[in-house]
């Protein structure tokens, strides 16, 4: 009995959940080394969760949405869908995708960030595209009752 073997070499399969986390880390690593507060699995009033929302000393806001490969991205036609719940959107990959061909295909019209698990470099920087002020004021909210929420469950475990 003849078995097929997955499109993808078996330890690319086991490992991309562990270079989805690295690539996340060194991404947060990097806004945080910019000054900017971070919140993972954000969830947005669209219905969409971006990877990161990334809050500025100024008030700006970024989306990164963590790739951790080619096929992650192309099935991920929805990234479109984020733009306007920030001023600046950002893929981040690894650098093994940087360094193929790979990195070419991401947009153009969207910043690229390159990192592993122990930190991160902007490849290309974002257009800014300021999103209107009602929509920054609830982003603001929602980002502000998210952190208070999580910060909340994690020093009162079991807590309502």
């Amino acid at each position: 009995m003849s078995h097929e073997l997955p499109a993808e070499p078996l330890e690319k399969l086991v490992l991309r959940p562990e270079l989805t986390r690295g690539v996340t880390r060194g991404a947060r690593i990097l806004l945080r080394s910019l000054g900017h507060a971070v919140l993972s699995e954000f969830p947005l009033s669209n219905g969409r969760r971006a990877d990161m929302v990334a809050l500025g000393r100024d008030g700006s806001i970024r989306i990164v949405e963590v790739k951790s490969s080619l096929a992650d991205f192309r099935a991920d036609g929805k990234w479109r869908l984020y733009r306007p719940f920030c001023d600046r959107f950002y893929f981040a990959i690894p650098l093994v995708l940087a360094e193929g061909a790979g990195g070419g295909v991401f947009p153009q019209e969207a910043g690229l960030i390159v990192a592993d698990s122990h930190g991160a470099a902007i490849e290309r920087e974002a257009p800014i595209h300021a999103i209107a002020p009602a929509a920054r004021r609830a982003l603001l909210v929602r980002f502000g009752v998210l952190a208070a929420t999580r910060l909340h469950a994690s020093l009162h475990p079991g807590e309502p």
